[in-house]
């Protein structure tokens, strides 16, 4: 079924089906980004520093709860408007975008899709008002792109599960208040009925962070190991049905594939900002390097890979808020965003010349971060292999 999307032209003349209320939550985020954030960003990249003060003010602006009802203390908005949030924070540091995201659309989401009413009313609230931070727990040492050789097992004895395993790359991981953990509770059935979620909090006995990573990019952002040994947690904390944990995962990741696509429209944007500003202001051979055709031709096709970028997220963001199945649609908005956010910002460091290799220039910065974004929620191989299957008639029929 085919989306259409109104088009409208903004102030600034880009491609928009956005509200005044939209518009007016873009420009916030904005404003907020550039005073609260961008003073700060060179130094917590150098120091690997975690933003506590501005996730805290996060919070409080209701940007850790978008997509989450008014009733469990959420900002009751949708994905469209969780995208023009995450890609505007990323537009400054793609960080703090990852911070959120991950908070958002993995964590907690998986609570809010396959929680009952109780385990709902239970976390939420506290995770969406920022008094807690949210992770997710799914990638191993060993398993990556295959989940379905997830090594971490849960254990049933009497009421309560017995985990032991471990977990990497875990966005918020040394910080999270809570994560929510897919460990394997029937070997033989696999992905197929023998993973289950499971909600472990802060301080409970056999759970800690482990290594924090040193990393090439998003270094704000805390990524780090998860380890369970002999963690006991009771029956309740257990979300979703029984052996249901990896499908309910998959249906997690349709909405934290759209979260990485606007975490690479955000620092596409930025890049691109960044190279227009530089190309008007640098002279060589007595004029602005702007007005060079090879430059000019470099941004005209930056800016035409984010736009197509944007039209993809936002087509599947709109689905996403009509109720309808998005596998395909955030699975190429993924793709489509993150290769090409990682092209514009390879151009923008090459527009800055010499200067795109120091860190006086953000340029670099963008360059660094935005490698993530082909990688991290499934790889681009993993995304055309998602989308081969939905075009082959390998998934349930699309309506």
């Amino acid at each position: 079924m085919i989306v259409p999307l109104v088009l409208l032209m903004g102030e600034e003349g880009d491609g928009m089906f956005l509200t005044e209320e939209q518009e007016q939550l873009r420009r916030e985020v904005r404003a907020f980004a550039e005073r609260e954030i961008a003073p700060h960003v060179l130094e917590w990249d150098e120091k690997s520093e975690f933003p506590h003060a501005v996730v805290k003010k996060l919070g409080e602006m209701g940007l850790l709860g978008v997509i989450f009802p008014e009733e469990l203390g959420g900002a009751g908005m949708g994905y469209v408007e969780y995208v023009l949030a995450i890609e505007e924070l990323s537009r400054v540091d793609g960080s703090v975008g990852i911070i959120v995201a991950a908070h958002n659309s993995l964590c907690a989401n998986h609570i809010m899709l396959a929680g009952n009413e109780e385990q709902r009313r239970r976390w939420i609230p506290r995770l969406a008002s920022g008094e807690w931070l949210g992770a997710w727990g799914l990638t191993e040492p060993g398993s990556g792109s295959d989940a379905g050789g997830a090594r971490t097992v849960a254990v049933r004895r009497g009421d309560r599960w017995v985990l032991n395993g471990s977990k990497t790359f875990i966005t918020n991981g040394t910080y999270a208040n809570c994560v929510v953990v897919l460990a394997v509770t029937d070997r033989e059935k696999g992905t197929h009925g023998g993973i289950s979620a499971f909600v472990v909090e802060k301080g409970t006995a056999g759970f800690r962070p482990g290594k924090k990573e040193n990393k090439l990019g998003m270094r704000a952002s805390d990524t780090a190991e998860l380890i369970f040994e002999d963690c006991e947690i009771p029956e309740e904390n257990r979300i979703g049905n029984l052996g249901d944990g990896f499908k309910d995962a998959m249906r997690v990741l349709d909405g934290g594939r759209i979260s990485i696509a606007a975490l690479s429209l955000g620092m596409a944007r930025g890049a691109l900002d960044a190279a227009v500003s530089y190309a008007q202001q640098r002279r060589q051979f007595g004029k602005a390097i702007s007005e060079f055709q090879a430059i000019q031709f470099k941004l005209a096709d930056m800016a035409t890979q984010l736009d197509a970028a944007w039209l993809l997220t936002m087509r599947a963001a709109t689905m996403k808020d009509r109720g309808m199945r998005v596998t395909r649609e955030s699975a190429m908005a993924k793709l489509y965003a993150s290769e090409a956010a990682c092209r514009i910002c390879d151009e923008g460091v090459q527009i800055h010349g010499g200067y795109g290799f120091i860190k006086d220039y953000p340029a670099e910065k963008f360059y660094r971060d935005v490698r993530l974004c082909p990688i991290g929620e499934g790889t681009s191989e993993i995304q055309r292999m998602v989308i081969a299957r939905e075009l082959l008639g390998k998934a349930p029929s699309r309506g």
